[in-house]
């Protein structure tokens, strides 16, 4: 059997690959710092700080996974782009790297970001787009990303690099777009909004994490769109909830501004994601909302 290590194992996306990759037929090691852990059946549950190099060391030599998904990063909402805990993480995420690989790790596939891309081109493709970040966090993605593709083909292990699009669904952080909305509107509150024209791949979280799980039983190797395809308006996104809720009359579009780093289109070409990795979406926008909606009434 497979056995895979998962870092970020209560985050976002992480608690939403655990059944997959147990479904895939890994046996499944999750790390987590967290002291609630979901309780799944197979999943083998480690309480560890990454940053404690020479614990992370002992016991990943222990478990000499062959596969390994890393989410695991700081992700606090208007925090994390600029913070130099992203910096942090790329040292702890090259240290988990490297006693991976001197543990006998076969595969290993990282959690990226669409923020390593160049935002003025708008439609990013892997090949193409050039990876120009304007922030710390993406800086720190991208570098993450030439040195594990590097360091694989110096070493010969396989790896992959998932970028992260726009995402939703169950036990997102409050303070994010879709969240917000529906707890603003279930509150009888205000949606205080921008214009909403802004164009966004939104994907359901669930999705995310299947798509990587994909991702990682494929042979496909280097960066890899992690998204939907389908470009929405935010402006759209907003209504659909707003409507779900029966509150379109406390929706504001207008009343914030944008910030001038926001660009105005952000797509995902998904080729490989679709013809490599040979995976496409199960949850589109409307079921995906009516699902997360739910879970707050």
């Amino acid at each position: 059997m497979k056995t895979l290590l998962i870092t970020g194992a209560t985050g976002f996306i992480g608690r939403h690959s655990l059944t997959s990759a147990i479904n895939k037929g890994y046996d499944v090691y999750s790390i987590t710092i967290d002291d609630s852990m979901p309780s799944i059946e197979g999943v083998k549950w480690l309480h560890l700080d990454l940053f404690d190099y020479q614990a992370t060391k002992q016991k990943i030599s222990e478990i000499r996974p062959s596969h390994l998904l890393h989410f695991a990063w700081y992700a606090e909402p208007g925090k994390y782009w600029t913070s130099v805990e992203n910096i942090k993480w790329v040292q702890a995420s090259l240290e988990l790297l490297m006693v991976f690989q001197q543990s006998g790790g076969k595969r290993a596939v990282f959690a990226g970001s669409c923020a390593e891309y160049d935002w003025n081109y708008g439609f990013c493709s892997e090949s193409v787009t050039p990876l120009v970040p304007n922030t710390l966090y993406g800086v720190c993605k991208n570098s993450l990303q030439h040195i594990v593709t590097r360091f694989s083909a110096e070493t010969g292990i396989s790896s992959a690099w998932g970028r992260i699009f726009h995402l939703y669904g169950p036990f997102e952080h409050p303070q994010r777009l879709v969240p917000s909305i529906i707890n603003s509107l279930l509150g009888g509150q205000e949606a205080l909004c921008s214009h909403g024209e802004q164009i966004r791949d939104f994907m359901h979280v669930q999705d995310v994490a299947d798509a990587f799980v994909a991702l990682l039983d494929s042979d496909a190797q280097g960066p890899v769109n992690i998204a939907s395809g389908n470009p929405v308006r935010i402006r759209e996104v907003v209504i659909k909830i707003a409507s779900k809720l029966g509150a379109e009359n406390l929706v504001k579009f207008g009343a914030i501004p944008v910030p001038e780093s926001e660009p105005p289109l952000l797509l995902a070409d998904v080729q490989r994601l679709n013809k490599e990795v040979g995976w496409g979406p199960s949850w589109n926008l409307d079921k995906g909302l009516s699902q997360t909606i739910g879970l707050y009434l």
